[in-house]
């Protein structure tokens, strides 16, 4: 499908410009609204943000265009992604709305929806959206209008939730944890699920202004959180993004485990249980570490397109539960309908919880291979894929490697690059073997 406003993962821009504008916003959510009432007498829409500015001004748009269209509307205040996905199953509502620019700076914000059942909405939704967008308005009259309330006790019903989804016969009694919200939708969420859990929560971004969103804290920002690990003597440390669907890990030593390790962590615990694992779901980019490693295990990897939409694509057609992006992007979906960094770090800390192991003992086994990337930018109009140096050095370097690593060669999709990647048991091998592959596309 050819998309006009949907990127993978709902509208984002930057705000003031198009299509991050209130005029634009609630034209959008007055046709989302006609699109929702095709199937539906009088529509029920659970609306969230992060703590974002402009989230004020984005959630009043939003309000006006559903009511307009004859749609009732729930606010829910500062939330994570995933907890509006959530709220949106047990309020039994017709769809849910992120305000949000996830890990983005403050200047941008964004625009995402979930279906009734917590999920991302399918491409024939949108393009029905998109259509709806080009046609006049149609506004209700007075008597027809949606009214809009607050469901005041928002946050509290999604702590509950999140702790939920922690085993009942474990606790995080004895255990120090630092916690960084990313200054974002979690601020006022996260301390309080691991506190409750038992933990001395030790919190750090969790002090929203409205712009230091994501501002040198959080999951794309490690090393607040590994330098608040060490100072506080703590046991672990949690870090999120603005919208909490992210997660990075910490442990007592300082070391940092991205999302292929978590996600390996999270199914050897199910394993462990002799729970079934048929598969599990990763990226291009998952570490090839992890797949030989849940291959021991007799746990087939598949790899998707990157972008957490693909994995959960993926995770839907074969009907598993289990995958993710090393970026910290976590699906486990007998918990929870769509990434959640705090179902996340609950299922990793029961882990550790249970084995009475800590991460880097877990992953003993687990090396992650080096990764060599680079990016060569293109002339304009250049076939990459013609390039008969580059077939030739691709299939001379692949056989070198054999069985202990990998290449991959991909084009951007925004800028004229190509990212050349390869994946080796050793680091030298890894560089000296990209560059050789990135030499045959210089010009």
């Amino acid at each position: 499908m050819s998309r006009k406003y949907f990127g993978t993962d709902g509208i984002r821009g930057t705000v003031g410009l198009p299509p991050i504008t209130p005029d634009f916003v609630l034209r959008l959510a007055h046709a989302v609204g006609r699109v929702l009432k095709r199937s539906e007498a009088k529509p029920l829409v659970l609306i969230g943000k992060d703590t974002r500015i402009s989230g004020y001004m984005l959630e009043s748009a939003l309000e006006s265009g559903f009511n307009s269209a004859g749609v009732d509307v729930m606010l829910l205040g500062p939330l994570p992604t995933p907890g509006v996905a959530y709220l949106t199953r047990a309020q039994r509502a017709s769809l849910g709305v992120v305000i949000s620019a996830s890990h983005n700076a403050f200047a941008d914000n964004g625009i995402k929806f979930f279906s009734a059942q917590g999920s991302k909405l399918p491409d024939d939704w949108e393009a029905a959206v998109e259509a709806m967008l080009d046609e006049p308005a149609a506004w209700v009259d007075s008597a027809n209008l949606g009214r809009a309330r607050r469901l005041d006790d928002a946050a509290g019903r999604y702590i509950e939730f999140c702790k939920s989804t922690f085993a009942n016969d474990l606790s995080l009694k004895g255990l120090k944890i630092v916690v960084d919200a990313a200054h974002g939708a979690a601020y006022h969420i996260a301390p309080n699920v691991f506190h409750e859990l038992g933990a001395e929560v030790v919190s750090i971004g969790c002090s929203p202004d409205g712009l230091n969103i994501n501002h040198e804290v959080g999951a794309t920002h490690t090393d607040t959180l590994v330098e608040a690990v060490k100072a506080n003597q703590a046991d672990y440390g949690v870090a999120l993004d603005g919208d909490a669907d992210r997660l990075m890990m910490v442990d007592a030593s300082g070391r940092l485990f991205n999302g292929d390790e978590l996600l390996y962590l999270m199914v050897d615990e199910r394993l462990g249980r002799d729970e079934h694992v048929p598969g599990v779901v990763g990226t291009l980019m998952t570490n090839m570490a992890v797949e030989l490693a849940l291959k021991k295990r007799g746990v087939p990897l598949l790899r998707a397109k990157v972008g957490d939409r693909y994995v959960l694509e993926e995770l839907h057609r074969h009907r598993w539960n289990f995958g993710g992006e090393s970026s910290g992007h976590l699906l486990a979906l007998d918990r929870q309908s769509t990434g959640d960094g705090l179902v996340s770090a609950l299922q990793v800390l029961q882990a550790c919880a249970r084995s009475g192991q800590g991460m880097a003992q877990l992953l003993a086994d687990v090396t992650l291979f080096p990764q060599t990337l680079i990016n060569v930018r293109l002339k304009p109009g250049l076939d990459w894929r013609a390039n008969t140096r580059l077939a030739d050095e691709t299939r001379v370097v692949e056989a070198e490697l054999g069985a202990s690593g990998r290449v991959l060669i991909r084009a951007s999709g925004t800028e004229p690059l190509v990212r050349v990647m390869v994946e080796a048991r050793n680091a030298d091998q890894a560089r000296v073997c990209a560059e050789r592959l990135a030499a045959t596309l210089a010009p």
